[in-house]
């Protein structure tokens, strides 16, 4: 997965099961502070991290605003957000996983 313009909104699903949404302008940078627990609080000791949700956006103001959406969602409603992003990528025929 190559790095783009803008800012990505993601999720992580953590170790515990649990899930965590957050924004950055460099994800491969962003992912590797959560994996050596210098990421949000929220994810420290909550490894291992699985990357299973992206959307880009152009700025920062964007990016939050989806960010406060995604986090007032339930843990259900996450899951599907989550399933019909897996399902979108699979019907692009796009093969590359996300980071782990």
């Amino acid at each position: 997965m190559r790095e783009k313009n803008g800012y990505t909104v993601y999720i992580l699903e953590c170790g515990d099961n649990t899930l965590y949404t957050g924004i950055t302008n460099h994800l491969q940078q962003r992912i590797n502070q959560h994996h050596q627990g210098k990421g949000a609080k929220y994810t420290r000791g909550r490894g291992p991290f699985k990357l299973v949700w992206t959307e880009e956006h152009p700025d920062r103001a964007s990016a939050s605003r989806r960010e406060r959406e995604i986090k007032a969602l339930s843990r259900k409603d996450k899951r599907q957000l989550i399933a019909a992003g897996q399902q979108e990528r699979n019907r692009n025929g796009e093969t590359e996983e996300l980071y782990r």
